[in-house]
């Protein structure tokens, strides 16, 4: 653990960002035509809506009939059959050169195991899969996420950079089954311990359970207020669940907590909808949701409390990804493998046409268990403190 730390130490030596600016398009005008079709899958609109926001706005741009954008299931969990079916018809179509689905939650494999019996000549991207990555390399040519490794250490620093003497961390079983993320909640309690930080392992209800979302949402209401009551303000609250970050943000808010990030780190993920500052539509400049986001965090008295990566990510990589699977389709990027360095750009690209400040954006090929999977890409990026 102590080496995989040290490791992480090296890959954190970012600047922390601290302004935000005027918003540039963030679909680039220069990506060219390209034969067949790429097919896009996200998540339910209730669980990201950053990912639907973006394909929506890639359909506009390239058309329906280029584009072809599906919606996993609401409670995929219980509806891996429709996944399935959603992959089997991706299949019946001969011109779809792509596949990039983002999230990969779980059941993903067995759906593309489905696309694949038939198709073996198409190009598979997964953004932030959420099983085991050495049998998500077995089926996607790249996958792309947050490095939850990393993220053990940045988290927690960020955490206590904000003030936090207390680290409560909400998960459930099914995220915890997840190695990355249960390695990176062990991670996170052993920084805290040697930081001098309480770390508080609490469990949430999951948002598929029956429960449902809201159920989910309102435990997080309720449940913050009596952590800080037994903590003090000067605790940090962290989910994995993105449904459960608006009720976070807005409870954390209102009773003085830290928040460091989100689960998916992006100055919209949550911040919007918990400050009621608008709607979908406002995604087109994110600069005024940060603005925003920093008046109401300071009207609060919260100055310094809330944080977030200072770029979208959840629209960085679906833009990104599909910008490289079209320079894939045209021969301008590897046949098999990555290009590290073209990915980079192309982040780097939508960084710096949507926000107006220097963004670094940090890429490196996942190490797991001594095995170095060099199709998997693991994002760090620097903050915005509100």
């Amino acid at each position: 653990m102590k080496k995989i730390l040290l490791f992480i130490l090296a890959l954190l030596m970012f600047a922390q960002v601290v302004a935000c600016g005027s918003v540039a398009p963030p679909i680039r005008e220069d990506v060219g035509p390209f034969p067949g079709k790429i097919a896009l899958v996200t998540s339910a609109p209730d669980q990201t809506l950053e990912e639907n926001y973006t394909a929506k706005l890639l359909v506009s741009k390239y058309g329906d009939d280029k584009i072809l954008h599906y919606v996993w299931p609401e409670n995929f969990m219980d509806n891996h059959a429709e996944m399935v079916n959603i992959m089997a018809e991706i299949a019946t179509d001969s011109e779809v050169k792509v596949v990039i689905i983002n999230q990969a939650v779980f059941g993903t494999n067995r759906a593309v195991d489905k696309l694949l019996e038939t198709r073996k000549d198409v190009f598979i991207i997964y953004c932030e899969p959420a099983e085991n990555f050495s049998d998500v390399v077995l089926r996607a040519d790249i996958a792309v996420s947050p490095n939850h490794y990393s993220e053990g250490l940045d988290i927690i620093d960020q955490a206590m950079e904000l003030g936090a003497k207390t680290f409560v961390h909400y998960s459930f079983p099914r995220h915890m089954a997840m190695v990355s993320l249960a390695e990176r909640r062990d991670i996170m309690q052993e920084v805290c311990e040697g930081l001098g930080i309480e770390f508080v392992d609490a469990h949430s209800p999951d948002p598929t359970s029956n429960v449902g979302l809201e159920g989910a949402q309102q435990f997080i209401l309720e449940d913050v207020p009596k952590m800080i009551e037994i903590y003090g303000e000067d605790t940090a609250f962290f989910s994995t669940n993105c449904g459960m970050q608006t009720p976070l943000i807005k409870a954390v808010t209102e009773h003085h907590g830290i928040f460091p990030r989100p689960c998916c780190p992006s100055p919209l993920h949550g911040f919007a909808e918990a400050f009621d500052i608008g709607s979908e539509d406002l995604f087109d400049d994110i600069s005024y949701v940060v603005e925003e986001t920093r008046r109401i965090v300071a009207e609060a008295g919260m100055t310094g409390r809330l944080s977030t990566w200072a770029v979208p990510t959840g629209i960085m990589l679906t833009t990104a990804c599909t910008e490289y699977a079209i320079k894939w389709i045209n021969g301008e990027a590897p046949e098999s493998g990555v290009d590290m360095e073209l990915f980079t750009t192309l982040c780097e690209d939508y960084a710096r046409q949507t926000v107006d400040m220097d963004v670094q954006i940090h890429f490196t090929n996942l190490e797991e268990r001594g095995v170095d999977h060099d199709r998997v890409l693991m994002l760090s990026m620097g903050y915005l403190v509100y």
